[in-house]
């Protein structure tokens, strides 16, 4: 499917076509602010969850649907589909990495705020589980994709050992605001595990997270910045209350 036309949510057809960053239906007349990527696999053990959330209808033209065999293939599918303010609606954070490589390709120099319950900076050396989607930040960052500089882990609060040595000698901070005023272009990789329990139905849920209420405020904080350049949300699961959870999150980043 080219990115210049979409499934619009409302027909279902390939109705929607790209205007500027957004797109427009040429068949009901609504237009959109972002264009919907759906990546529905998950890299590890009993994610079935996270693949069935993939599919959860969110009010966005859809662009593409990321099906490859390989997270390599995944990586390389994603980063070539994304429409100019993309948003990407996983499966597990591993379809964050494509994402990124993707903007950073595109706009050179990317500032990551990764929101997240888990650092995602293990190694197959380091994990304990040996899944894969407790790896994408760790990816990204020895790939040399982004830079630690360019990196915020807002809202961990469950670390392996190896991640918590690693968050150290790399110096990666946790402080979004001062990331908002170096940064040029800013992607936005929420995990929903990041907020509270009871805030949305999640597929691994840690308590002691802020409230939707929170992380509305912050993603309002990064559309004020006008630095945005994408969004994902992943680790959803396939609840229909979500459905109005993510309309909430991506209104504030006005989405």
């Amino acid at each position: 499917m080219s990115l210049l036309r979409a499934r619009c949510p409302d027909c279902r057809t390939l109705t929607a076509v790209a205007i500027d960053e957004g797109y427009e239906c040429h068949s009901c007349g609504r237009s959109f602010a972002a264009g919907l990527i759906r990546v529905p696999r998950a890299w590890g053990e009993g994610g079935e969850a996270m693949v069935e959330a993939a599919s959860l209808s969110l009010d966005y033209p859809e662009v593409a649907v990321v099906e490859e065999e390989t997270l390599a293939m995944q990586t390389l599918a994603v980063a070539s589909d994304l429409p100019a303010r993309p948003l990407v609606l996983g499966g597990c954070c591993c379809s964050h990495v494509g994402t990124v490589e993707g903007l950073a390709a595109r706009h050179g120099r990317l500032a990551v705020l990764w929101l997240d319950a888990h650092g995602d900076l293990n190694t197959p050396e380091s994990s304990p589980s040996g899944n894969e989607w407790g790896m994408p930040l760790r990816m990204l960052l020895d790939r040399g994709t982004i830079a630690a500089a360019d990196v915020v882990l807002w809202g961990a609060r469950n670390l392996d050992p190896p991640e918590e040595e690693f968050i150290a000698d790399a110096g990666i901070e946790d402080d979004p605001d001062a990331l908002l005023d170096r940064a040029e272009a800013v992607y936005v990789a929420l995990d929903w595990d990041v907020l509270a329990l009871d805030e949305a139905a999640v597929f691994m849920p840690e308590p002691g997270g802020p409230t939707l209420g929170e992380v509305e405020q912050l993603l309002q904080r990064v559309r004020g910045s006008g630095k945005l350049v994408g969004v994902g949300f992943t680790g959803l699961a396939p609840d229909p209350a979500n459905v109005a959870v993510a309309g909430r999150l991506a209104s504030a980043l006005g989405y």
